[in-house]
C-alpha cells in the first residue's frame, strides 16, 4: 500500500482518489500543483473543495459512483469572476471484490494555460496572415492550413498538389524561384525563406513570404513543412517606401539639398554628398564634429545659429532657421536649416536629423524685389497723381493720399467702398464694358474721362488709366488704377465755353444793338432834319410853324427816350466770377415787392410765395433786382382784363442751380409765332400802349450776364411762366 501510494504522489497526472462518499483518499503531487489553492485534502469533501468546477464533471462522477466505469470530457468553462478556463478530465470507478463501487479515481487537468496560448498563436497568425502547409513527398499530397486556403482566395474543399501550388505563384521570377528553392529542398534538405507573388484564384496578385523546411531520412527528403504568410500590404508599402526614398534621393540631388545627421551623444557629424558642395569644402577637410560646422558658419550668424541648436536640443522650439557660411575661397552663401530631433523613451535626445540647401540666388533676388517694391510703393505713395490697387470685384485694395485728396475721403473710408460706388451714373456703364474686356483678356489696359462723386457730393472729373495685372501663373489677380484729376482744367474748359457762349451771345447783341442804334438813330435824325428844313423854310404860315415846334418837340423826347433805352442796355456788362456775390433771394423778392405794393390790384388778386429755406444764390444785386422787378410788373402788366391776377413765385436748389419760376394766369403770348422773338428788344406782343420791348431783352442779358439763363413756357389766354437759373451760393 505505501508503495501504491508512493508511486501514485509521484505520477506525473494531476490525480485524486475518493471513496464512495466523494471524499479524499489520497493525490498526487501533480494534483497538488495544479491547485495551488489547495493542501491538506485527506478526509474532505472533493464537491466542497472544487465546488467551482464545471457542472461536467459531477455529472461524470456521479455516473461512474452508480456503476458506470469510465467517463471523459473536455469543456470551457466561465467562473464567477468571469474568467475563461479549459478542464479536460478522466473519471473511473474504484470497485471492491464484490464489484461494488468503493471509490472514485480522478484524472483532471487544467488546460487554461495552453488553450490560451494555441488561441493567442491562432489569433496571431490570423492577425499576421500566417498559414501552414505541409507536402507528404511519399504520398504525393499536400495540406493547407485554413489561413493559407484563405491566401490563395480558394474554398474549404480545394485539394491542392504540389504542382498546383507552384503554379498559384506568379509566372516569371515568382514561379522560377519557388520551383528551385522547392526542387533543391527535395535534392538536399536545404530550407527557404522568400517573398514572393502569387496570383490568387480571383486573379489578384499577392505578396507572401514563404518559408520551407525539409525532413530527411536516410538522405531521402520525404516531407517538406512550413508557412505561408500574407505580406501583401507590407511589402508593397515597402516598394512604395523604397520608390519614394529613391525619388526624395533624386529629388535631393536635383534640388541640390544635403542631408546630415548629428550624434549628439558621441558628437558624430555626418553628411551627405550635396552638404561638401553646400559648403563647399572637400570631404578630407572635414572632420565629422559639431565644431567643424560650426566654424564655417559666418561670425555674425555664429552666436544666434548655436543658439538655435540648443533651443532645438531643449524642446523649445523647432530647428527652421536661416544663416551664412564663408566658403574657403571668401564666398558667403546663405544657407536654409531644418531638423527633427530623436530622442529616448525617456526624452532625451540623441540625434539631430536634417536638411540644408544653399538659397543665396533667392535671397539676392528677393533682397532686390524687396527694393524695388519699397521704391514702387514709395512712388505709389508719394505719387501726385491719384493711384489704387482694385480687386477684380471694384473694391478698393490700397489708395495713395493724392486720390484720397482728389475724392475728399480718407484711406480708411475709400478702402470700405467700390469705384462702383463712387462713378458718376452716367459714366458707370461705359467704365465696366472696358473692365469686363480687361477681365475677359480682350485688352490689357484702357483710358477714359469720367466723373467721380466726390464725398461733399461734388464732381470731380478725371482721366482713368486702369491695367490688369497677373498672379503667377497668369490669372487675372487685381487692378492698377492711375487717377489723374482734371476737374481743374474742365472747369476752365466750362468756365471757356460759358464764355464763349456769353461772349457770342454778348457779340450778337452788340451786333442787334448796332443794327437797332443805326435804324433808330438815323429815323430820329431823318425826322429832325425834315422838321428843322421846315421851321427855316421861308413859306410856312405861323401856324405851321407852331405846329412843327411841336413835332420837333416830340422828335426830340423821342430820340432822348431812346438814347436811355440804349443806355440801359449798354450798362448791362458781363461780369466775372470774383463779381457774383452770395445774395438771399427772400431779402429780395421782399424789397422788390415792397417798391412796387402801389401797383399791385390787391382786389381780388392773389400772390402765392414758395421759396426753399434760406434759398441763395451767386449774382449782381443791382442785375437779380431788375430782373424780379421786370417780371413781377409784366405780370401786372399783362393781367387779363376778365379775371383777377394770380402769381405763383417758387424756388428751389438742385444739383449747383437755383430754379425760381414765375407762374401767372395772363394774357399768355403765343410761342408758335413769337416764340424766337420774345427776348428781342423793341419786340412787343400786345397792344399795350407802354410796352416798349425792351424789358425782358434786358432781363436776359442781365441773367446771362451773371452766368444763368432764362426760358418762357406760355398759352394764349391761360398765362405765362418765365424760369430763371441761378448758379447756387
Amino acid at each position: 500500500m505505501v508503495l501504491t501510494q508512493t508511486i501514485l504522489k509521484r505520477t506525473p497526472l494531476p490525480i485524486a482518489i475518493l471513496d464512495n462518499n466523494l471524499k479524499f483518499l489520497a493525490t498526487s503531487d501533480k494534483w497538488l500543483e495544479q491547485f495551488q489553492g489547495q493542501k491538506d485534502l485527506l478526509g474532505k469533501s472533493f464537491p466542497e473543495c472544487f465546488h467551482d468546477l464545471p457542472e461536467e464533471i459531477f455529472i461524470d462522477i456521479q455516473y461512474c459512483l452508480e456503476g458506470v466505469e469510465q467517463r471523459s470530457d473536455a469543456t470551457r468553462y466561465i467562473n464567477k469572476n468571469g474568467d475563461a478556463l479549459w478542464y479536460e478530465w478522466d473519471v473511473n470507478s474504484w470497485l471492491n471484490e464484490d464489484d461494488s463501487v468503493e471509490g472514485i479515481i480522478v484524472i483532471l487537468k487544467d488546460r487554461t494555460l495552453s488553450q490560451r496560448n494555441r488561441l493567442l498563436l491562432e489569433k496571431s497568425q490570423q492577425v499576421a496572415r500566417i498559414g501552414h502547409w505541409e507536402v507528404n513527398l511519399l504520398e504525393g499530397t499536400l495540406y493547407w492550413s485554413k489561413i493559407t486556403r484563405e491566401i490563395h482566395e480558394v474554398p474549404e474543399d480545394f485539394q491542392p498538389n504540389l504542382e498546383t501550388g507552384i503554379n498559384f505563384y506568379k509566372e516569371g521570377h515568382s514561379r522560377d524561384t519557388i520551383s528551385e528553392l522547392v526542387n533543391n529542398a527535395i535534392a538536399t534538405g536545404s530550407s527557404w525563406d522568400t517573398e514572393l507573388q502569387i496570383v490568387t484564384k480571383n486573379g489578384r496578385e499577392v505578396w507572401v513570404r514563404a518559408i520551407g523546411e525539409a525532413e530527411m531520412v536516410d538522405g531521402q527528403c520525404v516531407r517538406l513543412i512550413g508557412t505561408f504568410q500574407d505580406i501583401d500590404k507590407r511589402k508593397k508599402a515597402e516598394i512604395n517606401s523604397k520608390i519614394a526614398s529613391e525619388r526624395l534621393a533624386q529629388a535631393t540631388n536635383s534640388a541640390e539639398i544635403g542631408i546630415w545627421e548629428y550624434d549628439l551623444v558621441q558628437n558624430d557629424l555626418v553628411w551627405d554628398d550635396n552638404m561638401y558642395k553646400i559648403y563647399g569644402v572637400s570631404e578630407s577637410d572635414f572632420n565629422g564634429v559639431y565644431e567643424a560646422w560650426e566654424s564655417t558658419v559666418h561670425a555674425e550668424d555664429k552666436a544666434r545659429s548655436a543658439e538655435e541648436v540648443q533651443q532645438a536640443i531643449s524642446g523649445e522650439k523647432e530647428f527652421n532657421t536661416h544663416f551664412r557660411v564663408v566658403w574657403p575661397d571668401g564666398q558667403i552663401r546663405w544657407i536654409r536649416g531644418m531638423a527633427t530631433i530623436l530622442r529616448d523613451e525617456e526624452g532625451i535626445p540623441l540625434k539631430m536629423i536634417g536638411a540644408n540647401w544653399d538659397f543665396t540666388e533667392l535671397r539676392n533676388a528677393q533682397m532686390k524685389l524687396a527694393q524695388s517694391e519699397e521704391s514702387l510703393q514709395g512712388a505709389f505713395e508719394n505719387s501726385r497723381v491719384g493711384m489704387a490697387l482694385v480687386s477684380k470685384e471694384g473694391v478698393f485694395m490700397q489708395v495713395n493720399e493724392s486720390l484720397c485728396t482728389s475724392l475728399g475721403y480718407t484711406q480708411e473710408e475709400l478702402l470700405q467702398l467700390t469705384f462702383q460706388e463712387i462713378t458718376h451714373p452716367d459714366d458707370l456703364e461705359t467704365d465696366l464694358k472696358l473692365l469686363n474686356e480687361v477681365i475677359d483678356g480682350k485688352r490689357n489696359t484702357y483710358q477714359i474721362e469720367k466723373r467721380y462723386l466726390r464725398k461733399d457730393g461734388q464732381i470731380a472729373y478725371i482721366y482713368l488709366t486702369v491695367t490688369g495685372v497677373k498672379d503667377i501663373d497668369g490669372n487675372l489677380s487685381h487692378f492698377i488704377s492711375q487717377i489723374i484729376d482734371i476737374s481743374s482744367r474742365i472747369a476752365a474748359e466750362q468756365k471757356l465755353k460759358n464764355l464763349f457762349d456769353l461772349t457770342s451771345k454778348q457779340n450778337e447783341s452788340l451786333l442787334n444793338f448796332a443794327h437797332i442804334v443805326s435804324h433808330n438813330l438815323r429815323s430820329h435824325a431823318a425826322n429832325l432834319t425834315m422838321i428843322t428844313e421846315f421851321l427855316v423854310s421861308d413859306k410856312i404860315t405861323e401856324d405851321e410853324r407852331d405846329n412843327a415846334k411841336e413835332m420837333l418837340q416830340t422828335a426830340t423826347s423821342g430820340l432822348n427816350e431812346t438814347i436811355q433805352h440804349l443806355n440801359e442796355v449798354v450798362q448791362v456788362q458781363v461780369v466775372s466770377e470774383e463779381d457774383l456775390k452770395t445774395l438771399e433771394l427772400e431779402v429780395i423778392l421782399k424789397k422788390v415787392l415792397n417798391d412796387i405794393d402801389a401797383l399791385i390790384p390787391h382786389e381780388d388778386s392773389s400772390m402765392s410765395i414758395d421759396l426753399d429755406t434760406q434759398l441763395e444764390v451767386k449774382g449782381v444785386n443791382a442785375y437779380v433786382e431788375s430782373v424780379l422787378l421786370n417780371l413781377i410788373t409784366n405780370a401786372i402788366k399783362y393781367r387779363h382784363p376778365d379775371r383777377p391776377l394770380k402769381l405763383s413765385i417758387k424756388g428751389s436748389a438742385n444739383n449747383g442751380k437755383v430754379m425760381l419760376s414765375f407762374t401767372d394766369n395772363g394774357l399768355g403770348i403765343d410761342l408758335n409765332k413769337y416764340g424766337n422773338k420774345i427776348f428781342g428788344m423793341y419786340k412787343t406782343f400786345h397792344r399795350n400802349k407802354d410796352a416798349k420791348g425792351i424789358g425782358l431783352f434786358i432781363t436776359k442779358n442781365q441773367m446771362e450776364a451773371m452766368g444763368g439763363s432764362i426760358r418762357v413756357n406760355s398759352s394764349v389766354e391761360k398765362g405765362s411762366e418765365f424760369i430763371l437759373e441761378f448758379k447756387a451760393a
